[in-house]
């Protein structure tokens, strides 16, 4: 799910951070560039780990703040095809389960790939569009949101950043996945309280970025 990977990326660094000691600067630069934003076919970007090589430093013509090159290693969120997974219900429609991960909201479970058989509802109190039922040994199990559902990664996908955004806000990375529903209730009853969510932001653009390691698991 978590992976070291090794990054290559040219930056400028403002001079507002020239009183930090230069790799203090260069990180607090890095985590403004990267953090909460999508990498094509890298991931969602955590944390910076650590920075391995800083050259550079040269001011250009016609610019107001010093180019480096760094390398330096970063924390990124990207599961793999087959992981298990649990998460809490964020939307549920006739077209499948919406999930968050609390820092993550874009996995969706299409109603096909819920385990069968089950049926939507509407939710009498409107808080969903609709509520799923999950029908097991003659008795109904509704997919209400209060217990976490475990789920298997089927695809990780990066969908290309459209010209003009328009309707509901874009998902740079989208995960689908299969829910066995028997699995997820047998899981609620050993589960708690859960944070938050977060939107999650753009992708990032690729021209400065070069990805010269990944798949290093933590």
């Amino acid at each position: 799910m978590f992976y070291l990977s090794l990054i290559e990326h040219k930056m400028l660094l403002p001079p507002r951070l020239l009183n930090l000691p230069l790799q203090d600067a260069i990180k607090e630069e890095l985590q403004n560039i990267f953090l909460d934003k999508v990498i094509s076919k890298l991931g969602l970007c955590i944390s910076i780990y650590d920075i391995r090589k800083i050259d550079g430093g040269f001011i250009s013509p016609g610019e107001g703040a010093s180019t480096y090159t760094v390398e330096f290693r970063m924390i990124v969120f990207r599961p793999f095809v087959g992981e298990i997974i649990s998460a809490k219900l964020k939307e549920s429609t006739a077209d499948g389960l919406h999930l968050s991960l609390g820092f993550f909201d874009d996995i969706t479970i299409p109603a096909g790939l819920i385990q069968k058989p089950s049926r939507h509802v509407p939710d009498p109190e409107n808080r969903y569009k609709v509520l799923w039922v999950w029908q097991f040994n003659g008795e109904e199990f509704f997919v209400d949101g209060i217990d976490e559902i475990k789920f298997k990664v089927i695809s990780v996908t990066y969908p290309p950043t459209p010209i003009e955004q328009q309707g509901e806000p874009f998902a740079p990375m989208v995960i689908t996945d299969y829910v066995s529903l028997k699995t997820a209730f047998m899981l609620s009853q050993r589960t708690g309280d859960f944070v938050s969510r977060f939107s999650l932001p753009p992708t990032l653009p690729p021209n400065t970025l070069t990805n010269k390691e990944a798949g290093h698991l933590l």
